[in-house]
């Protein structure tokens, strides 16, 4: 038997209903809109069964559009906002379950789409597995973005996708 620790999966470690919670303490930011939200303090919001239950609103209206887009779209972002913001994503970005996984990609990875330049604002705060997720999001659309898909030349021309290739310009 190996001495070796085994490797951590983050994503396997956290109960569904115990995300919200762990958005809150590693974005406190998210708590004015939390509290919004279910109409009662943050930190009890997130213990409750409705913020595991209602987690694509949660990302959507707590995180990514009040938190998160603004961030990546400023001209000066708060850089250790922007870490925390991604090591969350991290932590979820494989979980197990498709409500879990779901939200992510639909209110997280798939908002970069919306804008140009998202992508790559986002990109150097990316962890390794959301770094792979979002590669996986972007051959789906076939879109490529240089500086970010170092795999495929980024002028190859967009199939299937070119309806988020057009978003993105």
């Amino acid at each position: 038997m190996s001495d070796a620790p085994a490797k951590e999966d983050p994503a396997q470690e956290i109960p569904s209903e115990e995300i919200p919670a762990l958005l809150l303490s590693m974005v406190p930011e998210c708590a004015d809109f939390i509290a919004e939200m279910f109409h009662q303090p943050a930190e009890t919001a997130v213990l409750t069964e409705d913020s595991a239950v209602m987690l694509y609103e949660l990302l959507a209206g707590c995180f990514t559009a009040p938190v998160l887009m603004p961030q990546l779209r400023s001209d000066s972002p708060d850089t250790h906002l922007l870490t925390r913001c991604w090591d969350f994503v991290e932590r979820i970005v494989d979980h197990p379950t498709q409500h879990v996984g779901g939200a992510v990609y639909f209110e997280v990875l798939d908002q970069l789409l919306i804008d140009g330049g998202l992508v790559e604002a986002a990109w150097p705060y990316m962890k390794e597995r959301t770094r792979a997720r979002t590669l996986l999001m972007l051959d789906d659309f076939d879109v490529r973005l240089p500086g970010v898909d170092p795999r495929k030349d980024p002028h190859t021309t967009p199939g299937r996708g070119a309806q988020a290739a057009q978003r993105l310009k």
